[in-house]
């Protein structure tokens, strides 16, 4: 797999992959940039929350139809020193609809160490959280 990362000025970048979709990608102030684009580290959580996303939803195929609604929230942490690599990501997924929840810890458990390579790639300390229909449920 390979991107193009080309510069657009200031900090902000485009990057665009062999599917062929561009992603602007810019520094925060702070950092001299704009702020008109996510920056990497927020598309760096963004693709470990669509890579799982992915990996659940096809091992949850069969069942799609019962749920609802599927959201995943990434927080991560990350070192005080540089470079400020993350440390921990807790993902939560709140998940509504009429299914088990064995099921659904099932699919993130084999999504994050079977199947997402963005999990697979990161150094991080990688935790998660189920909230189904409303209620917080501890994996079995």
């Amino acid at each position: 797999m390979q991107i193009t990362a080309k510069w657009q000025g200031g900090r902000a970048f485009e990057a665009i992959g062999a599917s062929g979709y561009k992603m602007a990608m810019d520094a925060t102030a702070n950092y001299g940039g704009e702020g008109q684009a996510p920056t990497p580290t927020e598309m760096l959580l963004s693709s470990l929350a669509g890579c799982i996303g992915i990996d659940v939803t096809m091992i949850l195929k069969p069942h799609l139809d019962k749920i609802t609604n599927l959201e995943i929230v990434v927080d991560g942490t990350r070192r005080e020193e540089m470079p400020t690599a993350f440390t921990a990501a807790n993902l939560t997924f709140k998940v509504d609809g009429d299914i088990d929840a064995h099921k659904v810890w099932r699919a993130i458990k084999l999504g994050e160490e079977k199947y997402c390579a963005v999990s697979a790639s990161l150094k991080a300390d990688i935790t998660h959280l189920l909230i189904l229909n409303g209620e917080n449920v501890p994996f079995e």
